[in-house]
């Protein structure tokens, strides 16, 4: 008979469990895609619409862009409920948030 993933975590060393632990968490903040970032803030394609003022079928089309406008981004992270943010990772410089970018306010 198989065991459970818990009984599988458990009999791992303390440290290995941590690892795949901190792994898990990782992964867990990564979405492939708007259609799952939709998904994971509880949304459906009619709410998003009704958010940003168009019909579903533009959320079908929004959601299957390979390349989109940032500030078309912004829109729609927001109306998830979400706030955007992006960031730069220099060599040497560390991470730099840019702001104003996608803005349509600013």
């Amino acid at each position: 008979m198989g065991r459970t993933l818990d009984e599988v975590m458990a009999d791992l060393p303390v440290e290995r469990r941590q690892v795949v632990e901190a792994r898990t968490t990782e992964l867990l903040q990564e979405v492939e895609g708007l259609r799952a970032l939709r998904a994971l803030a509880d949304r459906s394609q009619e709410q998003i619409a009704d958010a940003l003022g168009i019909k579903q079928p533009s959320v079908h089309k929004i959601e299957r862009q390979a390349d989109l406008y940032l500030s078309t981004l912004r829109r729609f992270v927001e109306a998830a409920g979400g706030t955007l943010e992006l960031r730069v990772t220099l060599p040497g410089k560390g991470t730099i948030h840019l702001t104003g970018i996608g803005d349509l306010h600013s």
